[in-house]
């Protein structure tokens, strides 16, 4: 009877990943409120928060910099400043990360912006008004549907092991198998609910917030446009050759 461990320990991972999926699932819909920014347009940065947070706000910042001829963004990865005055908080923060030489590798410059306190200002206001996930609130739902992913090959492989074991002679194996089938369907579910409930999971965004992302217009051709489509999509949506190479230096940045 050595499968019949296995087969409760199956149903408590399958158990444990899915109810902090529903968990993480109530947190984000109770946290944000269904009037969560109704009538509120999100600013740029904002945008970029909310898409691939303090990052994704740093390289908006320096795209914007670069496209204005105010930071001169090399091929090399090199961050050299031709405007000294910054014209908002995240500027002057990326100006003062180049420091009083005016010239620094892009990699600590990203990294000290996506840490400024003008960051962690975007990031309270977002929390604030229910658009963004609370830092330290939990398991995250995009969080919670990774565990519930590695669930599934988990669950499998106790069924495998348990198939694997000496069971008695009354019991046949197909009978051991759908045992270990009902968990498995069980963890599957849940993922499949969760794609069509909670879907996109955001580390970053709430459902609201998520939701006035979708609001942002994408296709009108100017430049504030343009920063909108980098701000949501990051990098890859840079068209100039030139500066998605000074880009690929920018080191990695990890944290809320």
């Amino acid at each position: 009877m050595f499968w019949v461990p296995l087969l409760l320990l199956a149903w408590a991972v399958a158990g444990v990943a899915c109810l902090r999926l529903c968990l993480a699932a109530v947190r984000g819909a109770a946290a944000a409120g269904s009037d969560a920014g109704t009538g509120r347009d999100l600013t740029l940065y904002e945008a970029a928060f909310l898409s691939g947070g303090p990052g994704r706000v740093a390289d908006v910042t320096l795209v914007a910099m670069a496209r204005q001829r105010r930071l001169l963004l090399a091929h090399t990865g090199w961050a050299t400043v031709v405007d000294p005055l910054g014209r908002d908080e995240m500027e002057r923060s990326v100006i003062g990360a180049i420091g009083p030489q005016g010239q620094s590798p892009l990699a600590p410059v990203r990294a000290a912006a996506a840490t400024a306190d003008a960051v962690r200002g975007i990031a309270e206001r977002l929390v604030g008004a229910g658009l963004a996930v609370p830092d330290g609130a939990g398991t995250t739902v995009a969080e919670a549907v990774r565990q519930v992913r590695l669930a599934v090959p988990a669950v499998a492989g106790l069924g495998v092991a348990a198939l694997l074991t000496p069971v008695p002679s009354d019991m046949p194996r197909h009978l051991v198998a759908l045992w270990f089938a009902l968990p498995l369907v069980f963890t599957l579910g849940c993922l499949a609910v969760a794609r069509f409930e909670v879907h996109p999971y955001s580390p970053w965004a709430s459902p609201a917030g998520q939701r006035l992302l979708g609001e942002l217009p994408r296709d009108a051709g100017d430049d504030r446009t343009y920063l909108t489509s980098v701000a949501v999509h990051g990098i890859r949506a840079v068209g100039e050759p030139e500066l998605r190479a000074a880009f690929a230096h920018r080191g990695p940045y990890e944290g809320h």
